[in-house]
């Protein structure tokens, strides 16, 4: 019963961006080792002792929320690659709405609404719509 009022105080839109935020992230857990070999294949590349690659969530970054859009493949130095968990979105605009700009920024938590902290010399090198 707590549970169900639990659901019904979030109400449909949280509810919503929770279950696409969860779906995300299990996808990518599910199948990311998959996706990181089809993006290298699309590449025509293998990761090396020097550059690694891997499959990780996009994490938009909204005001005072944060959704799961997506996948990138993150590639670098192994050691720095196996300390990236997410990519951050964060999202602005200038000009009113005429200019729309998002970085992709590989980071170290997935907690994106406190704490983006960037994971020096990784860049994303491919990125998985996912539809859900």
């Amino acid at each position: 019963m707590a549970a169900v009022l639990a659901l019904a105080a979030i109400g449909a839109p949280q509810l919503d961006k929770l279950l696409k935020l969860g779906g995300v992230v299990a996808i990518v857990n599910a199948m990311g080792k998959q996706m990181n070999e089809g993006i290298n294949k699309l590449w025509g590349r293998q990761d090396t002792w020097e550059v690694k690659t891997k499959v990780v969530p996009i994490l938009s970054v909204g005001i005072n929320s944060s959704t799961a859009v997506g996948a990138a493949q993150v590639m670098g130095p192994p050691h720095q690659v196996d300390k990236v968990v997410a990519v951050a979105q964060p999202e602005a605009q200038l000009l009113g709405r005429e200019l729309r700009m998002k970085a992709l920024i590989p980071v170290s938590s997935k907690d994106v609404l406190k704490d983006i902290r960037a994971v020096e010399h990784v860049g994303v090198s491919g990125i998985v719509d996912i539809k859900l």
